[in-house]
């Protein structure tokens, strides 16, 4: 039997589509919440029904559900349902602590048509970029979110609703750029179904500073005599002094996790000269949450005070360091709380951690530094 070069061309028209779709992993079953957890709140906020990830009514921020994995770089498709009041959103770079929209980024998910969009609209990167336009109508929707840094694109039935260069906005240019994806809502039942990723290459170059134990053969103790210690993921630090890294850094961007007890009392030091307090070349990065402080958590230690940004006793956030050339930027759990655009010590230096009163722990993770 002979076949035509157009029954050819058919079926190879019908096989791209296939295969394009099978370069999408699932990352949910349709059945279960297996591979999500759900963040600060009950077990009843997120559930399964219907093949779909159902919101409880009932849930509101700062429930969320949040994936298994990390993504960077990606392509993720889906369908979310509306019928009737709906006020949700997706998580995507969100923080494994801390506040997801602040630190990360939210696509609105929101049921009303609207002629002359807002950043709180639907298909809003919530709530910094309205929409080019809202294409929402009542049952299900499908969406895509491609991230690609600097370029994020969106569409919802599609139809493009963003097309962004992060870094040239400043309110997205120092979100994270990985992170968790999530759903939340706001005491209102929204579904999603048909979740599904295809990652793209990595564009970030990250130095693991401290990840696990191993990691601790690479900081020494730089002045006093500070008890620092590995619990697993954890680097745990307490008494007075320092401990630095032995690599130099000049230029970069830090990330890190930290948490303490009341009125704990340390520092993260950049562009230092390895001893700690005891040498004056060091900046040093406060961490010391007490509100009325002389210079509390974020400052920039003698230089320039921070704006309070509420660390809760015991509770992990997210510190970001931005150093480049004169300039310094601190963030915490996604909120710039110090900037500063006159540093004088301009070669590179150790970065050390502090500890500084006796029985006020404080505790740090997920160390890693970007050279910039």
């Amino acid at each position: 039997m002979r076949i035509s070069r157009r029954s050819l061309f058919a079926a190879g028209a019908l096989a791209r589509p296939l295969l394009a779709q099978q370069e999408y992993t699932p990352i949910f079953d349709g059945a279960s919440l297996r591979g999500w957890t759900i963040v600060d709140g009950p077990d009843s906020s997120y559930y399964v029904d219907g093949g779909a990830i159902c919101v409880s009514p009932v849930a509101s921020f700062p429930a969320w559900l949040r994936s298994e994995r990390q993504y960077e770089n990606f392509d993720l498709r889906g369908e979310f349902f509306i019928k009737g009041w709906t006020d949700s959103g997706l998580y995507f770079h969100a923080p494994e602590h801390g506040h997801p929209t602040m630190a990360g980024f939210q696509w609105k998910v929101f049921h009303q048509k609207e002629d002359k969009p807002s950043p709180q609209s639907m298909g809003a990167v919530f709530p910094y970029a309205a929409p080019l336009k809202v294409t929402v109508h009542e049952g299900w929707n499908e969406f895509r979110i491609l991230a690609d840094w600097p370029r994020l694109r969106m569409w919802c039935n599609g139809e493009p609703v963003q097309d962004l260069s992060v870094d040239s906005r400043p309110e997205l240019a120092h979100k994270l750029r990985s992170g968790y994806f999530g759903i939340v809502a706001a005491s209102a039942p929204c579904r999603f179904r048909n979740l599904r990723v295809k990652e793209l290459p990595s564009s970030e170059k990250w130095i693991t500073l401290y990840e696990s134990a191993p990691d601790f053969a690479n900081w020494t103790v730089s002045e006093g005599k500070p008890d620092f210690f590995t619990l697993g993921s954890v680097l745990r630090g307490d008494g007075a002094g320092h401990l630095a890294h032995k690599q130099k850094f000049r230029d970069f961007e830090l990330q890190l996790y930290i948490r303490g007890s009341a009125q704990h009392n340390g520092g993260v030091l950049f562009r230092s000269a390895g001893r700690g307090l005891a040498a004056d070349k060091h900046y040093e990065i406060q961490l010391h949450p007490v509100e009325e402080a002389h210079f509390p958590t974020g400052s920039l230690y003698h230089l320039k005070r921070a704006i309070y940004p509420r660390i809760e006793d015991e509770k992990w956030f997210l510190m970001q360091l931005i150093v480049k050339d004169k300039y310094c930027l601190v963030r915490i759990d996604g909120q710039d709380v110090m900037e500063y655009n006159n540093l004088e010590i301009l070669d590179e230096g150790f970065i050390e951690l502090q500890a500084h009163r006796r029985g006020y722990w404080i505790e740090f993770k997920h160390v890693r530094i970007k050279p910039l």
